[in-house]
C-alpha cells in the first residue's frame, strides 16, 4: 500500500513538472517572438532616424519652409574651443569685458592676473 502511494506520488509529481515545463517553454517562444518584432521596430526606427537627419532634407526645410540661406562668407566666422571672446575684441576698446560687466561667464576679481591663450 506504501509502495502504491509513494508510485502515484512520483507520477503525479511528473506529470506536474512536465505541465510546467511545456508552460514555461511557450512562454520562452513568446519572448523570443517578442524580442524579435523589437528588433524589427529597431531597425525601422534607426532607418526612420536616418532618414530624417540627412542633411539634404535638412537644407531643403531651411531654404525652403524656414527662408534660411547660406551667409556670405565674409559674415562666418570659425570659432576654436576654449575661445571665450571674439578674436578682434582687444581691438575694440567697448568691448565688454570682466571689470565693466560683473555679470559675465569670465568675471574676475580685479586683482586677479588675466591671462591670454592664444591659438
Amino acid at each position: 500500500m506504501v509502495l502504491c502511494s509513494v508510485l502515484v506520488l512520483c507520477a503525479l509529481a511528473l506529470v506536474t513538472s512536465q505541465h510546467k515545463a511545456r508552460k514555461l517553454f511557450t512562454q520562452l517562444t513568446k519572448e523570443e517572438d517578442a524580442a524579435k518584432q523589437i528588433d524589427v521596430e529597431w531597425g525601422q526606427l534607426q532607418l526612420e532616424q536616418s532618414t530624417w537627419a540627412m542633411h539634404a532634407r535638412i537644407e531643403k526645410i531651411a531654404s525652403g519652409y524656414l527662408q534660411m540661406r547660406v551667409p556670405p562668407p565674409t559674415r562666418v566666422r570659425m570659432v576654436t574651443a576654449g575661445q571665450t571672446r571674439a578674436p578682434d575684441a582687444r581691438a575694440n576698446p567697448r568691448a565688454p569685458d570682466a571689470r565693466t560687466n560683473p555679470g559675465a561667464p569670465d568675471a574676475r576679481p580685479r586683482n586677479a592676473k588675466r591671462t591670454e591663450r592664444r591659438p
